[in-house]
C-alpha cells in the first residue's frame, strides 16, 4: 500500500505517534493528527519522512470540518485519540465524567469516521482502525472481579458496538473497519498506565497490522495487538 495516505488521530505522543511512524516507515503519507498545533509540529519532526501534521480536536465540529477540507484523499483512518476516566466504579463516577469520556471516545469517532468518509469511500483500499480496549469487552468485564474505570470501559465497549455497525454499513463500499485492543502501555491515558512497563510500539505494531490488511483481509473484529481475536 505504497503511496496511500493515512490520518491517527491523537498521534502526537503515546500509541498514536508510534502508530505513525511505523506508517511512515512503511512507506506511507500520514497526516499526525493533534489538538495542540505545538505538539503536532513537534511529533512530525521525530517521526521524520512523510509525516504531516494536522490539527484536529476530535470533540470540536468545526475543528475536524477544517481538517477534513484539508485532506482531500485517504485510504485508512486511524481513530486512536481517547482520553481515560478515574479508577472508579459506574456508582462512584460522576455523570458529567461520563459525558466528557463518551465525547471523546465515541462521539468524537463518529465525528471524524463520518467526516473522512467521501474521503475514504473514494479509495481503492480503505481501512478504518478504531483503537479500543480489551477492557471494553463484555465477556471480560463478566468474567472478571474489577469494576473501576467505569467511563472508559463503558465507552470502548460502544466503541466496539459502532466497529461492528460500520463494518456491515460500509462493506459495499469495500472499506475494512476493525477494533484493535492495544494492551495495557506505557502512556500518559492515566496513573495505571504511566506506571506500566508495555511498551507503546509493539500495541502500535497491531494497529498498523490492520491498517494494512490485504483486500480479503477481515472486518467487523475485535483482535489484540498480537493479531488474536478479542472477545465482545
Amino acid at each position: 500500500m505504497g503511496n496511500s495516505i493515512a490520518l491517527v488521530t491523537g498521534a502526537n505522543k503515546g500509541i498514536g505517534k508510534e502508530i505513525a511512524r511505523l506508517l511512515v516507515a512503511s512507506g506511507l503519507t500520514v497526516y499526525v493528527g493533534s489538538r495542540d498545533p505545538g505538539r503536532g509540529e513537534r511529533a512530525v519532526a521525530e517521526i521524520g519522512g512523510d509525516a504531516r501534521p494536522l490539527v484536529i480536536d476530535v470533540t470540536d465540529e468545526a475543528s475536524i470540518a477544517a481538517a477534513a477540507a484539508r485532506v482531500a484523499a485517504l485510504d485508512i483512518l486511524v481513530n486512536n485519540a481517547g482520553i481515560s476516566g478515574e479508577l472508579m466504579t459506574a456508582g462512584q463516577e460522576d455523570p458529567a465524567a461520563f459525558r466528557r469520556v463518551f465525547e471523546t471516545n465515541v462521539i468524537g469517532v463518529v465525528a471524524v469516521t463520518n467526516a473522512f468518509l467521501p474521503s475514504l469511500r473514494r479509495s481503492a483500499s480503505p481501512r478504518i482502525v478504531n483503537v479500543s480496549s480489551g477492557t471494553g469487552s463484555l465477556a471480560v468485564a463478566s468474567s472478571h472481579e474489577a469494576a473501576g474505570f467505569a467511563a472508559y470501559r463503558s465507552s470502548k465497549a460502544a466503541l466496539n458496538m459502532l466497529t461492528v455497525l460500520y463494518a456491515k454499513a460500509l462493506a459495499a463500499d469495500g472499506v475494512k473497519v476493525n477494533a484493535l485492543a492495544p494492551g495495557l502501555r506505557k502512556t500518559d491515558l492515566n496513573a495505571r498506565a504511566a506506571a506500566s512497563e508495555g511498551d507503546p510500539a509493539e500495541a502500535a505494531a497491531g494497529a498498523v497490522r490492520l491498517a494494512l490488511l490485504p483486500d480479503d483481509g477481515p472486518t467487523g473484529g475485535f483482535f489484540s495487538w498480537d493479531g488474536s481475536i478479542v472477545p465482545w
